[in-house]
């Protein structure tokens, strides 16, 4: 497996996306599981993210410290990646927010774009594509794609579960692509769902049939 794809093994994780199977899961805790799950993971994806040396003046005296040395652009797929937003943005508030609206063709299996909402990227932003499903992986190398066309050059890619075959895809697309991994499901169904997965994340998610 190529080594810049990362697969968790925390438990917490690992619990939340038993508790997002469950086909019992209310919107509700699908919601605030997703955003649970986004945001540990999204611990792993920004541990090298690099900072700058700084002086702080606090009520006593001056501390050396740290702070983040650039911006971050936090990328939702839409819909479903909108979930996985409420989580980075706890993390780290003060990223820039942009959408990406793929859906995939059900006859095809072929990503259509149909929206893009980007702000300005620049060469040393860290962009972090959100995406909770990495199926056929035809949206994400889509997505990243779009991105690397505006100008970004760190990216990383962020998804719950994620199928062989995405991974397979989206991999061979981008090599260098950090990408972060709840889990990892072994096939998809012939309309391109993983299995077992967790369904649609975005029916699920916002009670939708």
């Amino acid at each position: 497996m190529n080594k810049n794809i990362h697969i968790s093994k925390h438990p917490l994780v690992l619990d939340k996306i038993a508790r997002l199977r469950d086909k019992n899961t209310s919107a509700a805790d699908f919601r605030r599981l997703t955003g649970e799950t986004s945001l540990l993971l999204a611990h792993d994806a920004l541990l090298n993210v690099k900072v700058k040396s700084v002086s702080v003046r606090t009520p006593i005296g001056v501390a050396p410290a740290q702070t983040l040395s650039h911006d971050m652009v936090f990328v939702a797929i839409l819909r479903a990646g909108l979930g996985m937003l409420d989580g980075l943005v706890k993390l780290h508030p003060e990223a820039k927010l942009a959408h990406i609206g793929i859906y995939r063709d059900e006859e095809t299996l072929k990503p259509v774009k149909y929206y893009v909402r980007l702000p300005k990227i620049k060469k040393d932003s860290l962009v972090v594509v959100l995406d909770p499903m990495l199926a056929t992986g035809g949206s994400a190398v889509e997505a990243v794609e779009i991105l690397k066309a505006r100008g970004a050059v760190n990216l990383c890619f962020i998804a719950l579960i994620a199928a062989k075959e995405g991974l397979r895809r989206l991999s061979a697309a981008h090599p260098c692509l950090p990408v972060y991994i709840g889990t990892v499901d072994s096939k998809l169904n012939k309309n391109g769902y993983i299995v077992p997965g967790l369904g649609d994340a975005g029916d699920r998610m916002f009670g939708t049939d």
